[in-house]
């Protein structure tokens, strides 16, 4: 029962200048992701599964496409207790200005998340990649005696200084925090020295008691893991709740194109088809999808599909794909089209020499991310090139 009293407060992240240029007709939890779904789908399905009806989430850049998707796919019934609604950035008499951080987002909405008068918060990403039940999560917090907790992941010195790292004791209480730590520094933060993974990472998710939640935001600082988390640590007990699963944080370009080739894998780590933990997505009610002598191997298809005789390897393609005939796509995103076009759509496309949507007879694509938005009936494509480090 306690489950009912927590709010699931999910941020909606920045600009996302990493994942650009994915984002720039959209936010970070807007990206589509496996074919079918967008990032915001993780979060909101974790809350769903583990019993929190009560979803709130903090928006502000390129929030368009967001709300439209929340709006058609959440929408809770008179007879429903919970609700997922959306808090935008707004200016008041309080604040002028757009949220500045994780925890300005969260300071900037303090009234609102009064009026739900929960008794625990559990703060999360928009843009992380993991299937987690936060009702253990809570559990833990509660049965540890915790004032803080937070989700922490097991990670090598490779990963290390791109993350958070924490140092816990013996009991699970975290002694010292660093963001983003230089890798000669690492010396002495090893919770777990004997393990293959011997440093833990903040996942950027907590549970607070609400109370608590609005005294340490009167501290200074606009971000949790920079500021609040590193001040509070002293004078609270904060917990490190280990999360030993699959996680992705989906920050990056070369994170994205990663983690959705996994998903197109026979080993992949991640589950899309637990019937007891179900992800959930807008209904679209679009027809099966057609394929016509193509050979395909390790590939993740949505619905609404038009392939023809083309050879598809290591590749996810995204909802209402049409390829067409010869073409090669291997190690490739295709994140498909957002509309069908019809007959009006090809003339009009035919009298200003404009592409129809789709991939194109004997396109040869490699290592390439193909957005939608646009129409896009390729022709060929090279391979993409390396990526520097932490791209």
């Amino acid at each position: 029962m306690i489950m009912k009293h927590v709010l699931g407060l999910i941020l909606g992240g920045g600009q996302g200048s990493r994942l650009y240029p994915l984002t720039k007709l959209r936010s970070k939890p807007a990206v589509p992701i496996a074919g079918k779904y967008r990032l915001i789908d993780i979060p909101i399905s974790n809350c769903l599964n583990s019993g929190i009806d009560k979803i709130a989430i903090l928006t502000q850049f390129n929030s368009a496409s967001l709300h439209r998707h929340i709006q058609r796919t959440y929408a809770r019934d008179m007879f429903t207790e919970g609700w997922v609604q959306i808090l935008a950035a707004e200016q008041t008499p309080q604040s002028a200005h757009w949220y500045q951080g994780t925890a300005d987002a969260v300071r900037q909405q303090i009234s609102e998340i009064k009026t739900t008068r929960a008794r625990y918060v559990v703060i999360l990403a928009g843009d992380h990649l993991y299937n987690m039940n936060y009702r253990d999560f809570v559990h833990y917090h509660i049965a540890s005696g915790a004032d803080i907790t937070m989700a922490v992941q097991p990670v090598g010195a490779d990963t290390a200084p791109a993350l958070g790292i924490l140092k816990r004791d013996g009991s699970g209480r975290i002694v010292h925090f660093t963001e983003k730590p230089k890798a000669s520094a690492l010396a002495g933060l090893e919770s777990m020295p004997d393990a293959e993974n011997p440093y833990l990472a903040s996942m950027g998710i907590y549970v607070f008691p609400t109370d608590l939640l609005f005294e340490v935001l009167k501290n200074k600082g606009d971000d949790f893991g920079k500021n609040i988390i590193p001040a509070v640590i002293k004078d609270y007990q904060v917990m490190g709740y280990v999360y030993d699963n699959y996680w992705a944080d989906i920050g990056t370009i070369r994170r994205f194109y990663e983690a959705n080739l996994k998903m197109a894998s026979p080993e992949r780590p991640f589950d899309f088809y637990d019937p007891d933990r179900p992800i959930y997505s807008r209904a679209r009610f679009l027809p099966a999808t057609e394929v016509h002598g193509a050979r395909l191997r390790h590939v993740l298809l949505a619905d609404g599909c038009r392939i023809l005789d083309a050879e598809i390897t290591q590749s996810v393609i995204g909802l209402r794909s049409l390829i067409d005939s010869q073409a090669i796509i291997r190690s490739s995103v295709i994140m498909g089209a957002d509309y069908y076009e019809t007959e009006k759509d090809i003339e009009e496309n035919r009298r200003s020499n404009r592409p129809d949507i789709g991939i194109g007879k004997g396109a040869d694509i490699e290592a390439a991310i193909i957005d939608k938005k646009r129409p896009h009936r390729l022709q060929c494509a090279h391979p993409a090139p390396a990526w520097p480090a932490g791209q």
